[in-house]
């Protein structure tokens, strides 16, 4: 069916909070889909930084396959290998003494996150939280206390959970906000949905230092950001850090749904049987997924693609001589266009026409996230692609 026709079903069907999106995808290969017209794009998004290995992989589609023809579901209530091999390959990447709750999105793991701190307050007589200005940690009433984007968390108030919002990369507003009775602070090492943002330089050892000192747990939102989209399996492993909660998502299930939050030392342990669960969290098959990812993505060298190949993308980008161009800023294969205005939809638009999937995450920037098995020669395309882009996005004199 054409594109039109699956759009006003879509229409009919869902409720409105999406809206109705202009593009039917209905295959992919690598790094490239096809929509229901025929027409094909480079897929700069990634299904908003998720399918690390791209669309249709081989290894993955037959992980998920072997996994589903064996038992696809097991609930809590029972035991199923993939998700302890899935536990046990994240610690080994991470290090220490932590143990894993796995879930079934990035904001499942922030509301577990949350719980956890909770409970830690309450143990400790720490009745409130921080996070930054314009942070996103998810829509659900208590990932949505956590937001720091007005607009998307006032209609829902008031939140049970008393959160206070400072700016994000000040160390100094961070301090002056982490009192004796704050249990936790929550941020993302880059703001995604802000429009990837990174932290100033030494800003998350000034964090730690900060939560350490006022016996506040230190959780980081790293949704978005590990599994290699940074160029390193966590970002917080590049700051040199270590926090006591991490949440993770998106990317680890190369498109599968699947979250995963982790405990370090005494946080490891802050939940006692009952206190949370998931009847999907676990699931054997997301959980085969996970681990095929985690395994091509060791085997096939991407953390090192990621971190030279998004340098060397990011360098040519902010080369490209045009005034609607601000700059270049991210990590990895994870990189914010700065427009000069709310030019962010127009470029979007340009650049599908062009044949490129790019994201407008904010009116004035523009996300790329693609999948980190990207080619030098289908970055450098978008860039050769991207000063007329740019003129057809350009308001009209």
């Amino acid at each position: 069916m054409s594109s039109k026709s699956l759009q006003a079903r879509y229409e009919a069907a869902f409720m409105p909070n999406y809206g109705v999106p202009p593009t039917v995808l209905v295959s992919g290969e690598g790094c490239v889909v096809r929509d229901a017209d025929g027409e094909s794009y480079l897929d700069l998004i990634g299904g908003i930084a998720v399918t690390s290995l791209g669309h249709g992989h081989r290894g993955l589609t037959a992980a998920i396959a072997e996994q589903a023809g064996s038992i696809a579901h097991t609930s809590n209530l029972f035991v199923n290998e993939p998700e302890i091999e899935l536990a046990e390959e994240l610690l080994s990447l991470l290090g220490g003494d932590a143990r894993v709750f796995l879930s079934n999105s990035g904001t499942e793991a922030n509301e577990c996150a949350l719980k956890m701190a909770i409970k830690f307050g309450k143990q400790h007589g720490r009745t409130y939280f921080v996070a930054a200005e314009n942070g996103f940690h998810g829509r659900s009433m208590g990932a949505l206390s956590l937001t720091g984007k007005a607009a998307i968390r006032e209609p829902f108030g008031p939140f049970a959970a008393d959160v206070r919002f400072v700016p994000f990369g000040d160390a100094e507003a961070l301090r002056a906000a982490v009192g004796p009775e704050c249990a936790a602070v929550f941020l993302e090492p880059t703001q995604g949905e802000g429009g990837v943002v990174p932290a100033p330089e030494g800003y998350f050892k000034a964090v730690r230092e900060i939560c350490t000192d006022a016996g506040a747990l230190l959780v980081l939102d790293e949704i978005q950001s590990a599994i290699g989209r940074s160029g390193a399996w966590f970002a917080h492993q590049l700051e040199d850090i270590r926090p006591d909660i991490l949440t993770l998502a998106k990317g680890l299930g190369g498109g599968l749904p699947i979250g995963a939050c982790v405990g370090f030392g005494s946080a490891a342990t802050i939940f006692a049987k009952g206190d949370h669960g998931s009847t999907f969290g676990g699931n054997p098959v997301s959980a085969a997924a996970a681990l095929c990812v985690l395994k091509t993505i060791a085997s096939d060298g991407l953390l090192g693609h990621a971190r030279t190949l998004g340098e060397q993308w990011a360098a040519e980008l902010a080369a490209v001589g045009h005034p609607l161009l601000l700059g270049v800023r991210g990590r990895g294969l994870w990189i914010g266009l700065v427009l000069d205005g709310a030019h962010a939809g127009a470029v979007q638009e340009a650049a599908k026409a062009a044949g490129f999937l790019v994201n407008a995450v904010q009116p004035d920037v523009v996300r790329l996230a693609p999948p980190l098995i990207i080619t030098a020669e289908q970055a450098r395309s978008f860039t050769a692609a991207l000063p007329g882009i740019l003129d057809s996005a350009s308001p009209q004199e």
